[in-house]
């Protein structure tokens, strides 16, 4: 326990739902402050802070000192001054929150008490002096960044940055061809990328008579690092003989596989930016990003060409070239006349012919366009950002430095799109350290994911990785799934893998690890990603911290945070390994600056107390060119200062801490105001509520000339379907979401979520709608990174939207 006065803490008897690590004790939030008070007695000051005020409104903080929000300064002042932390009673509340429920009798929790203390004394000394947990505890208490201008403000800076951003990876390595180059050198016979050979593939009939296929994939084979340098080389001497000309754009349109990375660095090395699309656009919307790029030639795959191109070439009259990377030839009968399609290894081998190989490419610059990256569209039309080889280079030094130990033995998982900023950052981060990358989808990824057939294996089970990034909404999946086995473990290995869950989560809060709960309770869950991650990065949206957790505890590895967008290079910050905090997303990366901006609106500003807060603006060798013909929104989102830095305003609200770390609070464009004048973040009740067993998914919405939020749920089956035979209605899926009695009964349980989670009355929707098909990016309504295209979401709901505010 943290040493203070003894008046703050409360004898407790011991339940049986008594966390671990209150050891019968605990923190009592409104003793604690009126221990405070009695410091001021003698002052002539009494004051009494209430439980709420230890968060702050918007409104408090605004208005300062004077109100609640200054008392509590006042009060964490005192305790500090007394040797006791402020906050350090929230901290263990919300340790708490995340804590599962140990259902055993008073003795039993005692006496396994009593045995973890007699372990952790016997084996604690020499753990700590091997494991050197000392140093991690003192890495992650350490200032991480600082204001280089001492102001609250910013800009902020890493510590180890604060002279001069950083841009380069290695001296004189300044373009992606190089950066190739340099791997090649340093990892020739090294593998680089790897592919499973398909082996079967069948249908499947479901109870429900849906037909789904299933595959059985064998080893991985590998192309070395030598292999994949002179298939790039070919395929881009290729393109060239095709009539593809430097500084022209080209297109590619892929899932993500190897051809993806093969292509990517062919266009690198012979100057050709590259326009990338995600595969699940729709027509409309890839139309407009290969017409206003003009390409003429496009890389794509034989089911891309299939499914989604061939309706829309008509509206593409530019386009002359389709090259289909699949090995299989396949003829095209039916495409407009003047396009042509070439398979890949027929353009390798055109461009392997000497009269084509030996002529001289022309060598992109640092300034040039290395890829325009069309982003998923979640605010309307699709823009598209123009990315320089500096400006990636930028990035991935920035990534890479926050990874450690990071070399050519580590292994990683390509599953999510390549044409998001996320993927193809982390992509070249492992190809400039020479680590193997092995493709993966996210229907074969583990022994239970859809596509793979019952009894085979999966890739993570093949490849069992080391680094791995994954957006949240995948995350999720893997902690209610798990969780829900948990629930039909039979009582004995319940127990035993809630009290080791709350053993450890007690440990890794204090900076401590747990070998053998590792070893006993958490290896069967650690192998879902092949048993050897060391390292998960999430990225893309934001990550409870209820998910965080079940993460660091159960796939025993540190979960890096990070922040960016596609207009810095994905770079912004990422946290540190050793920091096990949950919430926050780390400190500013070695190649970025950030700075906070007043917003008077939303009522954040740098002088709040504790913490400043504002608008996030990222500044760095990493932001990025601008939009491709859009000098509008690049006047409105970007802007140059005095010293010739670069930047972008995020429209995301972040606080600094006084660590040094970020933590995004806020978005403005998230932001409603209800018709009493109330401020709804509908980010924040959506991350709140979907830590809700029953929700898949949420989409908060509210109307300005409303007074109240309605939300739009995709519900979890397994979990409705059995609340739905608890109240005794039957049928098939569809109809049980359309019940208005199991509308208003996941309304009564999100409402419980929501006063748990400590929303305000007014942020708790009061109606619902209940989807009975699930949100996918093929669907359109959330993008690849699973965001939610809140404008799509209204459209496709609007007769419900009517419905829940006129009553009807």
């Amino acid at each position: 326990m943290t040493a203070g006065n003894p008046s703050v803490m409360t004898r407790q008897t011991p339940t049986r739902a008594t966390p671990l690590h209150f050891q019968h004790f605990k923190w009592d939030p409104v003793r604690l402050t009126e221990s405070a008070a009695s410091a001021w007695k003698n002052k002539g000051k009494l004051i009494l802070v209430p439980r709420r005020l230890c968060t702050p409104s918007k409104q408090e903080t605004k208005v300062g000192k004077g109100n609640g929000t200054g008392m509590l300064q006042e009060a964490s002042k005192t305790f500090r001054r007394r040797g006791i932390l402020a906050h350090s009673w929230k901290k263990v509340e919300n340790d708490t929150k995340m804590k599962l429920k140990e259902d055993m009798s008073p003795l039993l929790l005692q006496v396994f008490r009593s045995v973890v203390w007699v372990y952790s004394v016997i084996t604690f000394l020499p753990w700590y002096l091997l494991s050197g947990a000392s140093g991690n505890q003192a890495r992650a208490k350490r200032v991480k960044a600082r204001s280089v201008s001492g102001n609250p403000a910013g800009p902020y800076r890493a510590v180890n940055s604060q002279q001069k951003l950083v841009s380069l990876l290695h001296e004189g390595v300044d373009t992606l061809d190089k950066v190739f180059e340099y791997a090649v050198v340093h990892f020739p016979q090294r593998d680089c990328l790897g592919t499973r050979e398909l082996l079967s593939e069948e249908d499947e009939i479901q109870p429900n008579g849906k037909v789904f296929k299933k595959v059985i994939l064998g080893d991985y084979n590998w192309l070395s690092y030598e292999d994949t340098f002179h298939l790039s080389q070919r395929f881009g001497s290729g393109l060239a003989a095709l009539g593809q000309k430097p500084l022209c754009n080209i297109a590619v349109f892929c899932e993500t596989r190897a051809e993806w990375i093969i292509a990517a660095q062919a266009c690198f090395m012979y100057n050709f930016p590259l326009v990338t699309l995600y595969s699940t656009l729709g027509g409309a919307a890839i139309a407009h990003g290969l017409n206003e790029t003009e390409v003429t030639h496009i890389i794509t795959s034989k089911d891309l060409l299939q499914s989604r191109l061939k309706a829309i070439l008509m509206d593409v009259p530019r386009l002359k070239h389709i090259i289909v990377v699949d090995k299989k030839p396949t003829s095209w009968p039916d495409l407009p006349r003047g396009i042509m399609v070439h398979n890949m290894a027929t353009v390798q081998e055109l461009g392997a012919k000497p009269e084509n190989i030996m002529v001289s490419r022309r060598q992109p610059v640092p300034s040039d366009i290395a890829v325009i990256m069309y982003t998923s569209g979640s605010t309307g039309i699709p823009k598209g950002v123009m990315i320089s080889h500096s400006n990636i280079i930028a990035g991935i030094t920035g990534m890479a430095e926050r990874i450690p130990n990071l070399n050519e033995n580590d292994t990683y998982i390509g599953y999510l799109p390549l044409a998001h900023v996320l993927e193809l950052s982390a992509e070249l981060v492992c190809v400039s350290h020479g680590c193997r990358i092995g493709y993966s989808s996210p229907q074969t990824l583990a022994d239970q994911s859809s596509k793979i057939k019952k009894g085979s294996k999966g890739d993570t089970s093949m490849l069992r990785p080391t680094l791995m990034a994954a957006v949240p909404e995948i995350m999720d999946r893997i902690y209610k799934n798990v969780m829900t086995k948990v629930e039909e473990m039979s009582s004995v290995q319940k127990t035993l893998f809630v009290l080791a869950y709350n053993y450890k989560m007690e440990q890794i809060s204090k900076g401590y690890g747990t070998p053998l709960c590792d070893r006993l309770v958490f290896k069967k869950v650690r192998s879902l990603l092949g048993g050897n991650t060391r390292v998960l990065l999430s990225g893309g949206a934001p990550l409870s911290a209820a998910t965080q957790r079940f993460m660091n505890i159960c796939f025993c590895c540190p979960v890096g945070q990070g922040y960016g967008l596609t207009e810095t290079c994905g770079a912004g910050t990422i946290s540190e390994l050793s920091d096990y905090s949950t919430g926050r997303v780390g400190a500013p990366l070695v190649c970025s600056e950030i700075r906070l901006k007043n917003w008077e609106e939303g009522g954040y500003f740098s002088t709040d107390k504790p913490n400043p807060r504002g608008e996030i603006l990222i500044g760095g060798p990493n932001v990025t060119m601008g939009y491709y013909k859009n000098e509008q929104k690049n006047r409105e989102d970007f802007f140059v200062d005095a010293n010739g830095q670069r930047w972008f305003c995020t429209g995301d609200i972040g606080e600094f801490h006084p660590d040094g770390c970020l933590k995004i609070i806020d978005r403005k464009k998230d932001l409603v105001k209800l018709q009493a004048g109330e401020y709804v973040s509908l980010g924040k009740v959506e991350a709140v509520l979907k830590n809700c067993p029953l929700i898949d998914n949420i989409c908060a919405y509210a109307n300005s000339d409303e007074s109240y939020v309605i939300g739009f749920v995709v519900p979890n089956q397994k979990q409705l379907t059995a609340l739905a035979e608890q109240k005794g209605i039957r049928g098939p899926w569809e109809e049980i979401c359309n019940q208005a009695e199991m509308e208003k009964e996941v309304l009564r349980i999100i409402t419980d979520a929501a006063i748990t989670g400590k929303l305000e009355r007014f942020e708790i929707p009061k109606k619902i709608r209940l989807s009975a098909e699930p949100w996918t990016p093929e669907t359109g309504l959330v993008t690849d990174a699973f965001k939610l295209k809140r404008k799509e979401l209204k459209t496709h709901y609007q007769d419900d939207i009517e419905r829940m505010y006129g009553g009807k």
